[in-house]
């Protein structure tokens, strides 16, 4: 039987559900967005049921942000400075629900904190991977490296820098639309769940792809880029409070 889906709602800078009584805490920082225009019909399988490739004027997007996670926090505890802080690259693409709420899927998360890895592949399924990482500034540059410590199959490898540019007033489509997200979709135990977040507007910035040597994209399932990325944006980060999956 076909899934019916609901008109999706509007792209907003804004979190449209407010989260007054968080599940989860923490910043990120040091965000780089680096993202390729993919077909829809190409990466549709990797979906979780009951959601589908969410699109702008037909086209979706493959993902891949490196950032540095900051002082996680559970229940209204204060973030925990060592264990809740380390770096973190995510491979994602842009979904959609029956319901119309627009999110991201997760196809991996490197992490390199092992009780961070082991508690978010515990407590939600995420496909978090324990990995060596490091995020360095200098010369106007942030690089972004990482080395999985038990590779399964393909490698996956990975380092990026981006050369970070100037302020952006107002995004352009594209950049609302890969930056403007309000929660995730995922399948936890055998049913789809949607874990929104909230934050406030992110002060974004130009950048500008300089070196770009990942295995990441591929690891996940996904084809290799093709061409030049459709849109690289840094960011120095904002505070996120994450509500209970629905």
């Amino acid at each position: 039987m076909a899934v019916s889906f609901a008109t999706p709602e509007p792209v907003t800078p804004e979190a449209p559900r407010p989260i007054a009584r968080p599940l989860l805490t923490q910043s990120w920082l040091d965000v780089a967005f680096v993202h390729w225009a993919a077909a829809p019909d190409d990466i549709a399988h990797l979906f979780p049921p009951g959601t589908r490739p969410d699109t702008l004027d037909g086209t979706t997007y493959i993902g891949l942000v490196p950032f540095r996670m900051h002082r996680v926090g559970w229940l209204g505890l204060p973030g925990m400075p060592y264990l809740g802080s380390f770096p973190e690259t995510n491979v994602r693409l842009y979904s959609v629900d029956e319901q119309g709420r627009r999110g991201v899927v997760f196809l991996s998360l490197d992490a390199s904190r092992l009780a961070a890895v082991a508690t978010a592949r515990a407590a939600f399924g995420l496909p978090y991977v324990w990995s060596r990482m490091s995020v360095r500034r200098g010369n106007g540059t942030v690089t972004y490296v990482s080395s999985r410590h038990r590779p399964e199959g393909r490698p996956a490898d990975s380092r990026v820098t981006v050369r970070v540019g100037e302020p952006i007033g107002q995004p352009n489509e594209i950049e609302q639309f890969v930056t403007a997200r309000w929660g995730l979709h995922h399948r936890i135990r055998s049913r789809t769940r949607y874990l929104p977040n909230a934050h406030p507007h992110w002060p974004l910035r130009r950048a500008e792809l300089v070196a770009y040597d990942s295995a990441l994209v591929t690891a996940a399932g996904l084809p290799e880029p093709a061409g030049e990325p459709v849109s690289v944006l840094f960011s120095p980060g904002v505070p996120v409070r994450f509500g209970r999956p629905v």
